[in-house]
């Protein structure tokens, strides 16, 4: 196999890029200014000396400390469960929330051996334990593994005199009726709001 099949075959195993896609990126490298490619291929190589996961709430970091952790302004009383580190930046993108995160680096899932002890849960609790904690805000995924979790964290917390909520699911703004999957629906009809 040469070189250029090797690239492609590594390419093609990020997610999200089949080998067409994967053949696409390795010509356009080809192609491309031999100074991006070699700064390329350093950052990329790099990547994990550099970056790591946030002793406190498993969100990457360059720091000590992400972002989040080290800012005094964000409200210590509520915690944002998500599963991986890149949801933090989504839900950092709405400008909605000013709480603190704490990453579980998965779901569970039995199929693939992926239990409780798997997850940062013992962590979480331990957060959760502390005296400013007021609330423990589940945004796992609305998938079966998600709702598993969040239903796992939800009976391994209601002991804590903390609230523990759930972020809202159901339709998309803009999307038709006629496209939305039952699941979507019936959350949708469990979740609605007085208007």
């Amino acid at each position: 196999m040469n070189q250029l099949e090797r690239l492609i075959r590594s390419l093609s195993r990020l997610p999200g890029v089949g080998r067409k896609s994967a053949a696409r990126i390795a010509h356009y490298l080809l192609k491309a200014d031999s100074a991006f490619v070699t700064r390329l291929a350093e950052e990329i190589g790099t990547l994990k000396e550099h970056i790591h996961p946030c002793p406190v709430c498993g969100n990457f970091t360059e720091d000590a400390l992400c972002s989040v952790c080290s800012d005094p302004r964000r409200d210590g009383t509520q915690i944002c469960v998500v599963e991986e580190p890149q949801d933090v930046a989504t839900i950092e993108s709405t400008g909605e929330y000013n709480g603190l995160f704490h990453v579980l680096g998965g779901a569970i899932n039995p199929m693939n051996g992926v239990g409780p002890s798997d997850l940062s849960i013992d962590k979480l609790v331990k957060r959760a334990s502390e005296d400013t904690v007021k609330e423990i805000i589940i945004a796992t995924n609305p998938t079966v593994e998600g709702d598993t979790t969040a239903l796992y964290l939800q009976n391994i917390l209601k002991e804590r005199p903390i609230e523990v909520s759930r972020l809202a699911s159901g339709l998309p703004v803009g999307g038709d009726l006629e496209y939305a999957d039952k699941l979507t629906l019936a959350r949708s009809f469990r979740g609605r709001t007085k208007l």
